[in-house]
């Protein structure tokens, strides 16, 4: 758990009002007793009215909690069809994200904004999504990100395989189809491929260092220009493959 997702769960426990030690603190967010004393004394010397004392517990000060959080109907709707998108139709771990998200704002949110959650009545059927390609999502997300070159074979729509090795630069989604976005070392140029036609997909160790002519605003630049790279990816396998 990353650090600044840690103390916002050590505030949000406390904003229960009831008295917490380090020990029911820690059993909760699965830390030692030493980093919960440690983190309090950051949130108190940062301003965050926290009373109490190690070897006592620690609660919220009710008479200056933090305020609400507010939005409009229209701005709660938007988040939680997005959050909603993202779990039906984003990898593994960011639909696990997208639903603790959802929980978080459903925990500060006042009694009257937290009743029309369940009237919003907006929903992303995600039954296409299976789970092996949201896992398959994550890994080329975390190639994309780290520049680790990528293989796989792959088949065309009109049932033609071959293998590729490429360099990932961003994964786009069709709305029904995810696909990514990359330099292709067999055709040496730019191609989309569908991932849901990925098979054996493996990240290689080695990275690869974005060149001119071969980097994601480059590839932004000559989609703009080629109506056919964007036709790719609800159609075909790739533009001009």
């Amino acid at each position: 758990m990353r650090r600044a997702d840690r103390l916002f769960r050590i505030v949000r426990v406390l904003r229960g009002g009831r008295l917490q030690t380090a020990k029911m603190l820690a059993e909760k967010l699965e830390v030692s007793e030493r980093t919960i004393y440690r983190d309090v004394r950051d949130l108190q010397s940062s301003g965050m009215p926290i009373e109490g004392e190690a070897g006592v517990g620690y609660t919220l000060r009710r008479d200056l909690d933090l305020p609400p959080l507010m939005f409009t109907r229209d701005e709660l709707t938007a988040l939680v069809l997005g959050a909603r998108m993202v779990q039906a139709w984003g990898g593994a771990a960011c639909a696990a994200s997208a639903d603790q998200a959802l929980q978080r704002i459903e925990a500060v949110l006042p009694a009257e904004l937290r009743e029309r959650l369940d009237s919003i009545l907006m929903y992303a059927p995600g039954h296409r999504m299976v789970q092996p390609l949201k896992e398959r999502l994550d890994v080329l997300h975390d190639a994309c990100v780290g520049r680790r070159a990528v293989a796989f074979r792959y088949a065309r729509e009109d049932g033609q395989s071959s293998v590729r090795e490429v360099r990932p630069l961003a994964l786009y989604f069709w709305g029904g189809a995810w696909t990514l976005a990359a330099w292709c070392e067999l055709r040496k140029d730019f191609r989309v491929f569908r991932i849901d036609r990925m098979e054996e997909v493996e990240v290689l160790k080695r990275e690869f260092v974005q060149k001119k002519g071969q980097r994601l605003e480059d590839f932004v630049r000559q989609a703009k220009k080629d109506a056919a790279v964007y036709e790719a990816g609800v159609g075909a396998a790739a533009g001009r493959d």
